[in-house]
């Protein structure tokens, strides 16, 4: 089971989180009327082995939204920090 280290409730169960997603993947500008960037956006992902940038919500508590780091060969969390801390 992981744990992750909620910078405002401690360290938790990953049952108190939803998992959202690839931190790393950049979302086009809404007005964008690239048919292909979106394609990518929505649809096409890596599916990386080593450290990954993930995004978690902490649903049964603070509800805050995070960027967990973690290998996704061991499962070993590197950080994990606000996602509003994310430099775009």
């Amino acid at each position: 089971m992981l744990r992750i280290h909620c910078p405002c409730c401690g360290p938790r169960d990953h049952d108190e989180f939803r998992y959202a997603g690839d931190a790393s993947v950049v979302r086009p500008a809404h007005d964008d009327p690239d048919f292909e960037a979106w394609y990518r956006y929505v649809y096409v992902r890596a599916n990386p082995k080593g450290l990954h940038r993930e995004y978690w919500q902490h649903v049964h508590g603070c509800r805050q939204w995070l960027v967990v780091e973690r290998d996704t060969a061991t499962h070993i969390l590197h950080s994990v920090h606000f996602a509003r801390q994310q430099a775009s």
